[in-house]
C-alpha cells in the first residue's frame, strides 16, 4: 500500500487507515485479530482508535493484539484521541490539561505501549482555555509519550486558531493532522476544513469516508437486517444519509463502479483518498470481508471525467 506524509510532517502513514470504533464490542477479539493481521499484511500502517471508543474497549483490544505479538509495534502508526468520555448515559467533552494527561496515561496502559505515534484532541471545549488544552499536547510530546499531535472534529476557525497558535509560539508542538467526517454524501469539510488543511499543512484524516456505509450501495434496495441502519442503536446515525440527495449520489457511484469494473466501495474511497490535503481515509470495518473490499480501493483510480461527474452530483449546498 502506498505511504504518504501526514501533512507537512515527516510521519509516513498508509493512505488507508483502519478504524476501530466497534472493537471489543461489535467486533470480537478473534475478528479483530484477523482484520489487523490482514491490514498490516496488505501494507496498512495507520490504526485509529480513541479513549472514548467503548469506554476503552477498543484500545484494550488493540493492546492485547500488540502484546501477543500479532504485529510488531513499529509496524503500525498508532493513533488515539482524548477529550471525550461517557459519564453514565451522556458523552461529555473535557479538554482540561488534567483530564487529557490522565487519559493519555490510561490509553498508553490499555494499548500496552510506551508511546503514541499520533495523539488527537477529540473535541473543542469552550469551557477550557485553548492554550491550556494545547499545552497538554506540548507536555505529551516533550515527555516522549507522543510523537505527533493533532485535533479532531474542530470547526474551520477552531482548527486555524489552534494550528496558528502552535506555530506562532516558539517551542510549541506543531499540529500535523485533523480528523473530520468527509465523504461524497458529506462534503461539509470542503467549505473550510479541507482548505484550512491545505493552507496550514495538516493531513486530513476523513472518518466515515463511506458515508456511514451508505456509499457501499447496500441500502439501495432496502435495509439489510445485519446493517447498522437496522440497529436501534445506530439507526439515527445512518438514516441522515438515506435521503433523496444521497440516493442520487449512491446511484452515481454505482454507475461509475459498473463502468470501471470495480466496487462502489473502491470508487467512494478512491474519490476521498485523492482529494487535496487528504492523508488517509479511516475505514471502520466489522468483518474481514469488509476490509478486503476496502483494501481493493488501492488499485482504483477514478478518471478525471468520472471524478468531475461525482463532484457535480455531490456538490454541497451553497
Amino acid at each position: 500500500m502506498e505511504q504518504r506524509h501526514l501533512g507537512r510532517s515527516g510521519l509516513l502513514v498508509s493512505r488507508l487507515g483502519l478504524g476501530t470504533l466497534g472493537w471489543g464490542r461489535e467486533v470480537d477479539a478473534d475478528e479483530a485479530k484477523t482484520i489487523l493481521a490482514a491490514f498490516v499484511d496488505a501494507g496498512g500502517s495507520l490504526v485509529d482508535t480513541a479513549a472514548g471508543y467503548g469506554d476503552g474497549d477498543s484500545e484494550r483490544t488493540i493492546g492485547a493484539l500488540l502484546a501477543e505479538g500479532l504485529v510488531a509495534r513499529d509496524e503500525v502508526v498508532l493513533a488515539t484521541k482524548a477529550g471525550v468520555a461517557r459519564r453514565g448515559t451522556e458523552r461529555q467533552v473535557d479538554a482540561s490539561r488534567r483530564t487529557l494527561l490522565a487519559t493519555l496515561d490510561a490509553s498508553l496502559d490499555r494499548l500496552r505501549t510506551d508511546h503514541l505515534d499520533l495523539w488527537l484532541i477529540h473535541r473543542w471545549s469552550p469551557l477550557t482555555p485553548l492554550d491550556e488544552t494545547l499545552s497538554a499536547l506540548d507536555y505529551a510530546v516533550g515527555s516522549g509519550r507522543v510523537r505527533y499531535a493533532g485535533v479532531a472534529d474542530f470547526t474551520g476557525w477552531q482548527c486555524a486558531r489552534a494550528a496558528t497558535w502552535q506555530a506562532a509560539v516558539p517551542g510549541r508542538t506543531a499540529l500535523v493532522a485533523l480528523g473530520a467526517e468527509y465523504s461524497l454524501v458529506n462534503r461539509s469539510a470542503d467549505r473550510e476544513l479541507r482548505p484550512a488543511c491545505v493552507d496550514l499543512g495538516l493531513g486530513l484524516l476523513p472518518w466515515s469516508p463511506l458515508g456511514r456505509g451508505v456509499l457501499t450501495g447496500k441500502y439501495r434496495h432496502g435495509t439489510p437486517s445485519d446493517s447498522r441502519a437496522a440497529s436501534p442503536q445506530y439507526e439515527a446515525f445512518v438514516s441522515h444519509y438515506l435521503d433523496n440527495r444521497s440516493r442520487r449520489i449512491v446511484d452515481a457511484v454505482a454507475t461509475a463502479a459498473d463502468g470501471l469494473g470495480v466496487s462502489p466501495v473502491g470508487v467512494a474511497l478512491a474519490w476521498v483518498r485523492d482529494r487535496p490535503a487528504v492523508a488517509a481515509p479511516i475505514v471502520g470495518v466489522r468483518t474481514a470481508s469488509q476490509l478486503a473490499a476496502a483494501l481493493a480501493s488501492e488499485d482504483v483510480t477514478v478518471p478525471d471525467e468520472i471524478r468531475a461527474a461525482l463532484d457535480d452530483v455531490s456538490e454541497p449546498a451553497k
